[in-house]
This record gives C-alpha cells, sequence and structure tokens, in this order.
C-alpha cells in the first residue's frame, strides 16, 4: 500500500476538504470524462446527496462544484477570478471549461441538493450528468467524496480502497505493526522509510521540493491568521480570535506575567489562526483534511518557534513521518467526518502530529508509533457536529486542543520506552469501528450534538 505524502497534504482552499476541494476535483473529474466521449453535451445538471446536500451551503460545495464544472482546480486557486466567474454563471447559464463546447448550466435548475437517503456507497455522494440539446440525461457518473480531496468514482469505490498501481515501494508497510517489524530489519526510521517509498515514484528534487512547498504554505497561512481579525462568513458572526490571542501573548513576553500553561496558548492560537483562515475559504493544506488542518502545522510551529535545538531541516521529517501515520488511518479506518465523525479528522491530525513531534525529537520508531496511538486514543467517540454546517464551531477550537494533545502524546511516548498496552492497529480499527457506529446525526450532517443545542443565528 502506498500513499504519497502529496496525497495526505495537499494545496487546496477552504472551507473542506470532502464539501469544498473534493467537489471541485469531482467537477474536474466528469470534465475530462466528457473530453473523451465520442459524442457531445450540451449541458448539465448535478445532484448532491448525504452530507453534501445536508452541509453544503455553509461548505460552500454548491460554489465549488459549479467552479470544478468551469474549469477552477483548488491548488491554484484564484478568489477574484473565481467570484467574477460565479456571476457570469448565474448570469447567462452556461460553463465554458477547456476543451468543450459552451455547456448549458443553470445553477438554480442543475444544481440540486438531494435530502433524501444517501446513496450507497458513501455518505458523501454526488452525480453529474451530461444532457443532450433536449435536456435528457446521455451520459453520468456517480462520484464520492471520501475524505482529504480524495475523490473515486462509483466503480472505483467498488473496487476497492487499495487502487495503487504503481511499482511496488522498498517499504509497503500496511499497518503499524508492519511498519515496526519494516524499521527493526531495516534500521531505518519511519521517516526514511516513507523517503524511500516516495523516491521509488518521484526524482530527490521533486520531493523535496515538495516538502518545503507544503510547509511554506503552512506557515504562511499561520501567519496569514495572527494577522487578520473581523468577521468569519457565513452568518454565525463568528469572530476570528487568533490575531487577539497573539497580540496579548506578545505582549507579555519578557514581563513575566505569563503563567508556565500559556504555552498551550501558543499551540492553540497557531491552529486557530490556519482554521480561521480555512473558514474564511483561504489556501490551506489538508492535513489530512480541511477542517482539521490546524494541528500538524501548530505542532510544527511550536517545534520551531519555543523548542530549543528545532531547526527547519527537521520539517522533511517531520511532514513524512505523520504522512506515514496518516497514510495507516485512511487505509485502515477513515479521516472523513462525514465517514466516521471528528475523530477521523481531528484525531488523526492529533495522530499524525504526534508521531512527527516524537520522530524529529528522536524517538524511535516504537515510540513514535507510540505518540500516534495515545493521540488518536483520546479522540475516539468524537463528534462531528458543526453549527450551521460550517467549519468554524466547534472545529476551530478544536484543532487548538488537538495540537496540545499532539503535544502531550509525543511527550508521554518519549518518557516511555516504547511498549505500551494498546497498539496503534487496535487504536485505529477501534476507530473504524465507533465511527460505524455512531449515528448519521453526528457524523457532519448539522443534525444533532451543537448543531442543534446552539441557536445557529
Amino acid at each position: 500500500m502506498f500513499l504519497s505524502v502529496f496525497d495526505m497534504f495537499k494545496v487546496g482552499v477552504g472551507p473542506s476538504s470532502s464539501h469544498t476541494i473534493g467537489p471541485m476535483v469531482a467537477g474536474a473529474m466528469f470534465l475530462q470524462h466528457l473530453r473523451g466521449l465520442p459524442f457531445s453535451v450540451a449541458g448539465l445538471r448535478a445532484s448532491l446527496h448525504g452530507s453534501l446536500a445536508f452541509t453544503g451551503v455553509g461548505h460552500a460545495t454548491d460554489r465549488a462544484l459549479i467552479l470544478g464544472l468551469a474549469g477552477f482546480r483548488a491548488d491554484d486557486y484564484d478568489a477574484e477570478r473565481a467570484e467574477a466567474e460565479l456571476a457570469r454563471i448565474a448570469r447567462d447559464g452556461t460553463v465554458t471549461p477547456e476543451g468543450l463546447p459552451v455547456l448549458r448550466f443553470r445553477p438554480k435548475e442543475d444544481l440540486i441538493f438531494d435530502y433524501g437517503p444517501n446513496l450507497p456507497g458513501h455518505a458523501n455522494g454526488l452525480i453529474l450528468r451530461g444532457l443532450d440539446t433536449q435536456g435528457d440525461v446521455i451520459t453520468q457518473v456517480t462520484y464520492y467524496s471520501i475524505g482529504g480531496g480524495f475523490v473515486l468514482t462509483e466503480e472505483e469505490l467498488a473496487a476497492g480502497k487499495d487502487t495503487d498501481t504503481g511499482p511496488p515501494v522498498p517499504f509497503p508497510f500496511r499497518s503499524a505493526q508492519e511498519m515496526l517489524a519494516m524499521a527493526a530489519r531495516s534500521g531505518l526510521t519511519i521517516a526514511e522509510m516513507k523517503r524511500r517509498n516516495e523516491l521509488s515514484r518521484k526524482p530527490a528534487a521533486d520531493l523535496d521540493r515538495g516538502l518545503a512547498r507544503i510547509w511554506e504554505v503552512m506557515s504562511a497561512c499561520i501567519d496569514r491568521g495572527m494577522a487578520t481579525d473581523g468577521i468569519l462568513p457565513g452568518g454565525l458572526k463568528v469572530r476570528r480570535r487568533a490575531k487577539g490571542i497573539h497580540d496579548a501573548l506578545l505582549a507579555e513576553r519578557g514581563r513575566n506575567l505569563a503563567p508556565p500553561h500559556t504555552i498551550n496558548d501558543w499551540m492553540s492560537m497557531y491552529a486557530m489562526a490556519v482554521n480561521e483562515e480555512n473558514a474564511a475559504g483561504g489556501q490551506v493544506v489538508t492535513a489530512p483534511t480541511n477542517g482539521a488542518a490546524g494541528v500538524v502545522p501548530a505542532t510544527i510551529r511550536y517545534w520551531l518557534d519555543h523548542v530549543p535545538g528545532a531547526s527547519i531541516r527537521g520539517v522533511p521529517d517531520f511532514l513524512l513521518t505523520a504522512a506515514a501515520i496518516g497514510g495507516l488511518i485512511k487505509f485502515n479506518a477513515s479521516i472523513s467526518g462525514a465517514e466516521c465523525g471528528c475523530q477521523a479528522e481531528v484525531g488523526s491530525a492529533s495522530a499524525m502530529a504526534a508521531a512527527g513531534l516524537a520522530a524529529v525529537l528522536g524517538g524511535t520508531p516504537e515510540q513514535v508509533e507510540n505518540a500516534a496511538e495515545i493521540a488518536l486514543e483520546h479522540h475516539l467517540g468524537m463528534t462531528c457536529d458543526p453549527i450551521r454546517g460550517l467549519v468554524q464551531v466547534p472545529c476551530i477550537e478544536r484543532n487548538g486542543l488537538g495540537a496540545i494533545k499532539a503535544v502531550s502524546a509525543a511527550s508521554l511516548s518519549l518518557r516511555g520506552d516504547g511498549q505500551h498496552l494498546v497498539p496503534l492497529d487496535a487504536a485505529i480499527e477501534t476507530m473504524r469501528q465507533t465511527g460505524m457506529d455512531m449515528s448519521d446525526k453526528y457524523k457532519e450532517t448539522a443534525l444533532g450534538g451543537l448543531a442543534v443545542n446552539v441557536p445557529n443565528c
């Protein structure tokens, strides 16, 4: 099983990887499907199902899908150009993707929110249809946005999770147990094994450049969040807090006013800065999702800015280690809030961050695995219940607490020798089972929990 570090960490746009990036990707995939047909279509129609319908407006799913069908991509998203194109499409009722004729698409009529039962494959389903000149369907494809910006067709999903068809990698671990066994035999760290896997698919220069780009975007996102205040969009009137907290923390420095636990405020503030940017539709990195995008960068920034001896040269190892853990979770359980609740998003992110931090602090592979297990275990059962379907409350603060748990988990693991009672594999399987047992109203539908017990206006 191989899942690239660039699959786990993707540059994209907020507020949601599964509900914003995923539908945009699905739109691009459908355009490619249309380009390969032996006949032409004259128009488009789309339907959103399950969680994509229930929380689609709050997650900007409709806007993202329209832009995807117009040829926009998340990794080079231009907000100003997107707004202009959305206005034109609403006015003209057409999209003009490259390599295809002008296609009729009137969002108010041709984009349908279907609040009926979920499609059979996943809670995040959408059906895209091509129409002839009379408006009859002449081709259609069902897509599933399975979390973290990953999208599969109905056929791909039915074929199984492991769809990697590339050449074999040197360390094909499918479980944490296999990962530790390979590390013991090879004498390599988890990051070194992950690096060799990546190098079997891409040149070293591309890998290093890509890793540097990931951290560059993460760090810039923190900086923007710390410098920006105001009210987040969506109608809840949630006030940005990261800038105010950052300003207060800077004012306290050198005045012996702050108690030792203030370091938790720094970690929370870094994470909140990212997730406020995400909620505002800014550029973020899935880590492994947009809703959990703040945990990993906050933990890295904590390490770089507050831990003696930290060096930016260690960031690639942090990211590679975190990606290895995230890959195990995705392959054996889920990183989708719509599938397994927030334990699959912030829980997975916290496990990834804990593993990365333990690695750069000198932990053995056993200690790294223990750090990931501690962090994941203590997110088990966490529901996904966003108020009004917006990735704001409780999501923003939840990332801060996920970073704090990651640092605590790494620290605890390094106090031991790596031997512990609950293996990471058992925690991952428990998370999967818990998600399957969890009521749908607690899985990113905004039909339960805080979403119904707090007024959303």
